[in-house]
């Protein structure tokens, strides 16, 4: 779903950049109505853009607090990192999240952590 929204936000930036590159070639006394056209199409794109942001933030939001409430949380180190998929086959259940993704970023992790149920 957020695979979406995300999409969704790109199509939409790349058509009101489109309307923004367009406007200063219009003639506002010979495409006056062109132009107010494209104004009330930007205004609206902006309005959904806003939308689409905050509901992308809250999915996020709603993700890292479910992984914050989980009890076991603990960075994860190089040498667990260079055999990930044995770390997880031990641990059931075990999220682990990088800082450089979305995720992480808003969590503000500085180093991979893994969550879990249960203690690693």
């Amino acid at each position: 779903m957020k695979e979406v929204e995300k999409n969704e936000i790109k199509r939409l930036s790349d058509r009101l950049d489109a309307i923004r590159h367009l406007q200063p070639t219009l003639s506002l006394v010979d495409e006056a109505e062109k132009f107010a056209e494209l104004e009330k199409e930007k205004a609206t794109l902006e309005a959904e853009i806003a939308r689409l942001r905050v509901v992308y933030t809250q999915k996020l939001s709603k993700e890292a607090q479910k992984l914050l409430a989980l009890p076991h949380r603990r960075a994860i180190t190089k040498k667990e990192q260079a055999d990930i998929g044995k770390l997880k086959k031990a641990v059931r259940g075990l999220v682990i999240v990088h800082p450089m993704t979305a995720l992480g970023r808003e969590m503000e992790l500085q180093e991979m952590t893994g969550f879990s149920k249960t203690a690693f």
